[in-house]
């Protein structure tokens, strides 16, 4: 069957206007009367650019409704006229933007008390928004005659629908020229300052939460427009003072001068995050961070970087103590103590400043210990993944330090030579550990201990769990720290540098198992390893042979067994140029033992005597461990 289609039907928007009496509310109750605005019916585009109507569709969107109005439809007239004010229909756009009485009853808006009502603040923006962006000359040229029209907007800043304004002021103003007066404009008006003023703990949480990403999206987006330039362009003037020493000074004393709120702190600190914010490779591991680098790093102004240095012993501080918070419960029991989001800020902000590699920087948080300090938290809550994630990443910036200084002495070379580990090259660039970057990773092993600290947290979960207790939260985490160690330990351009530090690291410092009661520990200087093979030597079957399957002829596997621990537990052999490496099991997880032969066969005694292999020597391994925590696959 086939439906039968009026195509000439009259729409009733067009009947209402027939009439001589129709009211703009008898048609704002029709559902298709935003469709015919769209659609441009010319007859309903006439009568509501009529001047009556212009204005009870500005006053709808800027008068709270009476309040015996039922709920449902208190705000079905507000929102209707500003779908309609803001359809982008020319005509209207015309008739709002260029009628400066309509302009003032719309800005009268801010006039009103605060707070706003949110839901016509949010029309009201809207409709300011859509005029700059189609009808920017007059509109600009009518709120720069408002001398409180700044003052006003600030005054409203809790209001989220104000903060979008004032946003679109700075990124929607076209043609370039235009844009850059208007940034003028508004530096004239202080407007930076005002905002960092407002980041302050006299002011309500809003207030100070509002200014700060306002003043976030100014450097994101004057940022972003630089980029997007083909010519040098001008420089911005908002992001010139933003990012002014003088501006960073303000913003911190605000923070920790007199009376310290979490608001306030983490407010500021966003700030800071933003401005060191630097466009680089993902760095969502630690293990890919090395293999990835960060080569997207721009330099961050020395100017940011000098105002915040004197103040580091105030985030010192305030990842001690931070402001009083009460317990709280979690799905884990009730935390007395939480860290709070004032500390996990300061733990952010240690990773961001870490990640520019500052010598200056690195010097004051070695001074402070403030690694040690952020690693005491990192053990202490050890369901916080938010924090466990933030600590990963300042071991990863500190690891990553030598393989960016390396990076950007190469980028100036026509020529490219890779020199293997150990090489004897007289030619040689200087050593990393002679490099003053490096300080923070001397740091990191010796004073933080951070190896003794990732073994004994590895042995206290082992416990816990034999015990029947559930594994810690912070172990995905830690996994990913040791496999990062080690892969830097390995190779890289910290391979130097991290062998001298780990060598000098006390001996009980080692890979520990106990297998079974009265069971030797597996620690450097007892821990057999295979150097030599009864198959074919130097190929993986006659490993796989011997070892991986317990039986066999391989001698590590009868070495392991002599020491009290299963052959069985050779998961794998890496040949390299090195040390040879082994994967034991270790209950649920596996470590990765990496022992230079020279040094450890003396400690096994099976019949004949094992030489040393061939490749290996002191020089190459320089006889250290390395234990590399992996979850099993």
């Amino acid at each position: 069957m086939f439906w039968k289609f009026d195509l000439n039907t009259t729409s009733h928007v067009d009947k209402l206007l027939d009439k001589e009496d129709v009211t703009l509310r008898e048609l704002l109750d029709e559902d298709d009367v935003l469709q015919e605005c769209k659609a441009q019916n010319q007859k309903l585009l006439g009568f509501l650019c009529r001047q009556q109507c212009m204005e009870e569709l500005v006053s709808l969107i800027t008068q709270d409704p009476p309040l015996d109005m039922e709920e449902k439809v208190r705000f079905k007239y507000p929102n209707t006229a500003c779908e309609l004010l803001t359809c982008d229909v020319p005509q209207i756009n015309d008739r709002l933007g260029g009628d400066e009485t309509l302009l003032n009853l719309l800005y009268d808006f801010l006039d009103h008390e605060p707070p706003l009502n949110p839901l016509l603040a949010s029309f009201f923006s809207k409709t300011i928004g859509n005029l700059i962006a189609r009808k920017t000359e007059q509109v600009i040229l009518f709120l720069k005659k408002k001398d409180r029209f700044v003052s006003l907007v600030l005054q409203h800043i809790g209001t989220s629908a104000l903060m979008d304004l004032l946003l679109r002021l700075v990124s929607c103003v076209e043609p370039a020229g235009l844009r850059q007066e208007v940034l003028h404009w508004l530096n004239e008006e202080k407007i930076i300052q005002r905002l960092v003023e407002l980041i302050h703990p006299s002011q309500d949480e809003d207030r100070q939460s509002n200014a700060s990403q306002t003043l976030c999206d100014i450097v994101r987006l004057g940022r972003e427009q630089a980029s997007q330039l083909q010519e040098a362009p001008e420089p911005d003037p908002l992001l010139t003072v933003l990012e002014s020493q003088d501006c960073v000074e303000q913003l911190l004393k605000n923070m920790f001068d007199g009376d310290q709120t979490e608001s306030c702190l983490v407010s500021g600190t966003q700030v800071l995050l933003t401005l060191l914010e630097t466009r680089r490779a993902g760095t969502e591991g630690l293990v890919d961070s090395f293999s990835q680098g960060l080569e997207g790093l721009c330099t961050v102004s020395s100017s940011i970087l000098h105002g915040i240095e004197p103040r580091l012993k105030d985030f010192h501080q305030l990842l001690l103590s931070p402001p009083k918070k009460k317990a709280i419960l979690t799905t884990i029991g009730v935390l007395e103590e939480p860290l709070g989001n004032a500390r996990l800020h300061g733990a952010r902000l240690m990773a961001a400043l870490l990640h520019t590699n500052t010598p200056s920087i690195n010097q004051e948080l070695c001074r402070l210990n403030t690694m040690g300090l952020l690693l005491d938290l990192f053990f202490k809550y050890t369901w916080n993944n938010f924090l466990h994630f933030q600590v990963e990443l300042c071991i990863a910036a500190i690891l990553s330090h030598a393989a960016r200084e390396d990076r950007a002495e190469a980028s100036g070379l026509e020529g490219r030579v890779e020199l293997l580990p150990g090489s004897g090259d007289p030619e040689a660039p200087q050593p990393a550990a002679s490099r003053p970057e490096n300080t923070m990773v001397t740091h990191l092993f010796q004073k933080c201990c951070l190896v003794q600290r990732i073994l004994e947290a590895w042995e206290a979960n082992d416990h816990a769990q034999a015990a029947g207790g559930m594994r810690r939260g912070n172990m995905g985490h830690l996994t990913r720290i040791a496999n990062a160690v080690v892969q830097n330990l390995e190779r890289g351009p910290m391979q130097t540098h991290i062998s001298e530090v780990i060598r000098v690291l006390p001996a009980p410092t080692a890979v520990r198992r106990e297998p079974c009661k009265g069971a030797p520990l597996l620690s450097p200087g007892t821990a057999p390893l295979c150097s030599g093979m009864e198959g074919p030597e130097g190929t993986p079957e006659g490993h796989r042979k011997g070892g991986l399957g317990g039986q066999g002829s391989c001698r590590t596997s009868r070495a392991l067994t002599g020491k009290g621990l299963s052959s069985a537990g050779i998961l794998a052999h890496k040949p390299t140029s090195g040390a040879p490496r082994y994967e034991v099991s270790m209950g649920t997880t596996a470590v990765r033992i990496s022992l230079c032969c020279a040094d450890t066969t003396a400690a096994v005694s099976p019949s004949p005597p094992i030489p040393p292999t061939p490749q290996c020597s002191p020089q190459a391994c320089g006889g250290l461990f390395s234990g590399k925590v992996r979850a099993p696959e």
